[in-house]
């Protein structure tokens, strides 16, 4: 049997904390204040599943930013928080018009439809970006019963590259969608990077938009765990607390949540953080676009960076800096940062670029 003082001790060389990388913003750790938030709701006893004193609070906060028929459901993590989500307001029966490129279509192991038993219809976009027109090429078939109704309109803010909606193109969306006596989900797994680049409050392009239900993100802008599911129009997912415990969302100490998207919500630190990872996100884009040899792909509108570059200079900047292929085929990579990206690791970053284009083979 091991020596638990040896085994202490080795967990403390488990990670190197000067670590960065730009794979991801899942990477990054906690962030201090959501930590000491933490510290603060633990100790003592209080009631589960939702009817603690951190959870009350909550509401009061998300009101304060979705209106005030707004209600927090907190769930574990994105994937929960957009099957609850799009169960809760469609039948059996319903489909989902969504993005070829979102979220919910293409990284979230088929949940949607094998949990949520949801039929997904995705459509092609130039910038991940839906609009009216691309809506109506799924929007129809209401009254046959050969085919799966469309219910819902998914859009993500920001989307899976990087791209932003404005305020104009998702109220347009909206009142689109429910004159066809559709929906509209809006995944908002960084929707904290979206309203600091659009300098607009989350209001803005949620409940006066129109949008009617929102899974709302906090781990990649700086919480340990969790997210949570904010139901904007009440008529249309009256049975959400059930579903969130059908599919297994409902957290029984619920305060430890609850908290973190307090801490984040409630002052500035979403966006705070949000803002500096875009930030970061721009200073990568200008230092790197100048290298030969590098395309930046998609706008940088929020904390991604979406690059062309040769497979061998990505394959061998790889081994210095971790990131991910976004199409391998096409040399296509995507770079995010996060709330803790610092200068350093930016410039750090495309030395390393520039360095190993350097050595591209011809």
């Amino acid at each position: 049997m091991a020596d638990p003082a040896t085994v202490t001790t080795d967990a403390k060389r488990r990670h190197d904390p000067e670590l960065r990388g730009f794979a991801s913003d899942n990477y990054a750790g906690a962030h201090p204040e959501i930590l000491e938030a933490l510290a603060r709701a633990n100790g003592g006893h209080q009631v589960a599943y939702g009817e603690d004193q951190y959870t009350e609070h909550l509401q009061r906060v998300i009101r304060s930013h979705f209106g005030p028929t707004a209600e927090a459901f907190p769930v574990f993590n994105g994937t929960g928080a957009n099957v609850v989500a799009l169960q809760s307001v469609t039948d059996r029966w319903g489909a989902v018009i969504c993005s070829a490129t979102a979220h919910v279509h293409t990284d979230e192991c088929g949940a949607p439809e094998r949990v949520g038993g949801l039929k997904l219809l995705p459509v092609p976009t130039p910038d991940g970006k839906l609009t009216p027109e691309l809506i109506d090429r799924e929007a129809f078939g209401w009254e046959d019963e050969h085919r799966a109704m469309p219910q819902v309109v998914s859009i993500t803010q920001s989307t899976e590259l990087g791209t932003v909606y404005t305020t104009d193109e998702i109220r347009a969306i909206c009142e689109h969608a429910h004159q066809r006596g559709m929906l509209v989900h809006l995944d908002g797994a960084r929707l904290a990077n979206a309203s600091a680049s659009l300098d607009r409050p989350m209001r803005a392009f949620t409940n006066a938009a129109g949008v009617d239900i929102v899974s709302l993100g906090g781990t990649k802008n700086g919480m340990l765990f969790g997210e949570a599911v904010v139901v904007i129009n009440p008529e249309a997912a009256r049975a959400m607390k059930h579903v969130r415990k059908l599919s297994m969302q409902l957290p029984s100490k619920m305060r430890f949540v609850s908290v973190q998207l307090e801490a984040l919500l409630a002052g500035d630190l979403w966006l705070r953080n949000a803002r500096h990872a875009n930030a970061m996100a721009r200073r990568l884009a200008q230092a790197v676009s100048d290298v030969e040899g590098v395309e930046i792909v998609y706008p940088v509108q929020s904390n991604a960076v979406f690059a062309k570059l040769p497979h061998d200079v990505s394959e061998r900047l790889q081994q210095r800096y971790r990131f991910y292929f976004w199409d391998e085929a096409a040399g296509l990579v995507r770079w995010m940062c996060a709330f803790d990206t610092t200068e350093d690791d930016v410039d750090s970053f495309a030395k390393a670029l520039t360095e190993e284009m350097g050595g591209t083979q011809p």
